[in-house]
């Protein structure tokens, strides 16, 4: 594994890791957290990885060695993507040299810049593991073929109000098509898949909001019923007819009833029977002297 990250490193300078007889892929990227992840995911798939990051220092240490394929980001400081490309592509030694682009390829001109500058392939952020080792064991298949194929042609394309001359080959053009196709399904998966869990989302929330109405129509009713005791309740405190020899009280349906039994009906209160002291020495006067004593 070459790593020329370190500013106190030669851009040059080579540090091999592994198994030295694989296919050694250069990548050039400014951040760290990136090309980390660059290498450990190739370097799991049996690739050698060389680190720069910029075009600059790819160029240098390209003047030394000739990798089997090139990744590089686009946007980068001082020289970018497009520019480090056509300078390998525009290299008799270099040119043949597969070199793939990252990029967010949010412009459909970032496809008209990658053929003009003679890239192979895009890699389209945010990618995963698979897309991208498949899309480098194409090219290493297929470089046979491309190094044998008809020479480049010359086409001019006027697009977003700029004009464009593509030397590309036929192959080259093919392959960034299918890659702009590829990612466009590879999106529509994702937005589908998004989709999903939106729907399922929406789902739930109707649950929730039929769940809380059904929680507030219950707290309603409970409150209806409260209420209702309540009335009740406060019908103790209006006017009553009572019998003033029996002490018997009328309902509102006109029955007369031991006040006893009405008061029960119409609250939560119940009755102990006992006998005051006045009444106790009024018709009990000899229980009345014996509680005394």
């Amino acid at each position: 594994m070459r790593r020329t990250m370190e500013s106190e490193r030669a851009p040059h300078e080579k540090m091999l890791v592994g198994d030295t007889t694989g296919e050694e892929i250069l990548v050039v990227e400014d951040s760290s957290t990136q090309a980390l992840y660059l290498e450990g995911v190739l370097e799991r798939t049996g690739y050698r990885i060389s680190v720069v990051r910029d075009g600059q220092q790819a160029l240098e240490y390209l003047a030394d060695h000739q990798p089997t394929l090139v990744i590089s980001d686009i946007v980068m400081p001082g020289m970018d993507g497009y520019e480090l490309c056509r300078r390998i592509k525009g290299d008799e030694r270099l040119k043949e040299i597969p070199v793939i682009l990252v990029t967010f390829l949010s412009d459909p001109t970032d496809i008209l810049k990658g053929l003009e500058c003679g890239a192979d392939n895009f890699i389209t952020k945010p990618f995963n593991d698979s897309m991208l080792v498949s899309r480098i064991q194409y090219l290493l298949i297929n470089r046979e073929m491309r190094q044998h194929s008809a020479a480049g042609i010359g086409l001019e394309v006027y697009f977003g109000g700029k004009s464009h001359y593509l030397t590309a080959e036929r192959l080259q053009i093919v392959d960034l098509l299918l890659t702009s196709f590829e990612t466009t399904v590879a999106n529509k998966l994702e937005l589908e898949q998004a989709n999903k869990k939106l729907r399922e989302a929406n789902q739930r929330l109707k649950e929730e909001i039929a769940e809380r109405k059904r929680a507030e129509d219950e707290k309603h009713n409970l409150i209806v019923e409260l209420q209702k005791a309540l009335a009740e309740v406060k019908n103790l405190s209006g006017m009553l007819p009572i019998c003033s020899s029996c002490k018997r009280v009328r309902d509102d349906k006109g029955y007369w009833q031991q006040i006893e039994a009405y008061i029960r009906d119409h609250s939560d209160a119940d009755f102990s029977h006992g006998i005051c002291p006045e009444c106790a020495k009024k018709f009990y006067p000899d229980l009345y002297d014996v509680y005394e004593e």
